[in-house]
């Protein structure tokens, strides 16, 4: 699948046969299998998203499969590997094509998880991991109290809940569609809430009443401003989303009256010996238990409608791309 740009504007965005020299430097070439699709995807399309570095791109910030070539030492063909972030996908082709190629020092093995598990998870659950190892090297714990998560409904959120649960937390799920409970409740949220703030009008207080021991926040804005402002004494925030918008309206008094620690959450740049300990461990101990039930697939011909969904914020869950055998 390859976005082009249109002489009168805008882009096309449809399958085409390219040769060899369309892909990308890199030492791995990788026979896609599945990717998945996410916000970013979405808006990859749009000259105007401020995610593409240039046109033609294929997108898909994620991808996996097996290695068919390598001038690396530290892959051989037959490996199982993935690979995510970076400029995957926005400045370099990316997974919505049945081959392509990737620098070594951006790949990953796959372990004990599937391709199709670990599109699954993709950039929205190794993000979600990501946020919940953040607040337990802080030292939380189940015994804190309950945890937050916003978002919850998106493929971030939908993760945390998962993970934070299996970890034996009691989990506030937020979410602006009613819809979403039963799943939620599925994945091991305690309670299900609707989106807050409640007025999304009201003036934030930098100071609200203590209710969370932590968060997970997937939606930034004027939600973030709530949620600083609710978390208990000594709590953190693991932020990683701005669908809410860029500006977060509060002041200095939660960090310094309360000791919140705000924690940035980025999986673009992360070093690649970080990413892939994680990796081994959403493999393993961090492993979330209900993959099958957030998880959607769809065909990679078939993108659009699905990307179209996720931008307009009428998407549930994760969506798997099979690309073998997907056009």
């Amino acid at each position: 699948m390859v976005i082009r740009e249109c002489e009168g504007g805008g882009t096309a965005y449809a399958p085409e046969t390219v040769d060899e020299n369309f892909l990308p430097a890199g030492e791995v070439t990788i026979r896609v299998e599945y990717s998945s699709a996410n916000y970013k995807d979405a808006l990859a399309l749009d000259p105007r998203g401020g995610v593409a570095r240039g046109y033609p791109l294929v997108p898909g910030i994620d991808l996996a499969g097996e290695v068919v070539a390598s001038d690396s030492p530290d892959f051989a063909p037959g490996d199982r590997v993935l690979a995510h972030g970076y400029d995957i996908g926005t400045g370099r082709h990316g997974g919505y094509a049945e081959w392509t190629r990737v620098p070594a020092e951006q790949v990953v093995a796959l372990g004990d998880l599937s391709a199709r598990d670990a599109m699954a998870l993709g950039t929205a659950g190794f993000t979600a991991a990501m946020s919940v190892q953040a607040l337990l090297s802080r030292g939380l714990t189940p015994d804190s109290g309950p945890v937050l998560v916003t978002g919850a409904s998106g493929g971030v959120g939908g993760v945390a809940v998962d993970l934070l649960a299996a970890a034996g937390f009691e989990v506030v799920a937020s979410t602006g569609k009613p819809q979403a409970t039963e799943l939620l409740t599925g994945l091991g949220a305690a309670r299900v809430i609707g989106r807050l703030p409640e007025d999304p009008d009201a003036k934030i207080r930098p100071m609200g009443k203590q209710q969370w021991a932590a968060a997970v926040d997937c939606v930034g804005g004027t939600t973030l401003a709530y949620v600083l402002s609710t978390i208990d004494y000594g709590g953190a925030v693991a932020a990683s989303g701005l669908t809410g918008g860029a500006a977060l309206p509060t002041t200095v008094l939660p960090f310094i009256l309360r000791g919140i620690s705000l924690l940035g959450i980025d999986s673009v740049q992360l070093d690649i010996a970080s990413r892939r300990a994680l990796w081994v461990r959403l493999g393993t101990d961090l492993r979330p238990q209900h993959l099958s039930d957030v998880i959607s697939e769809v065909a990679a011909v078939d993108t659009p409608a699905v990307l179209d969904d996720i931008r307009g914020g009428r998407h549930t869950g994760r969506a798997v791309v099979r690309v073998a055998g997907g056009f």
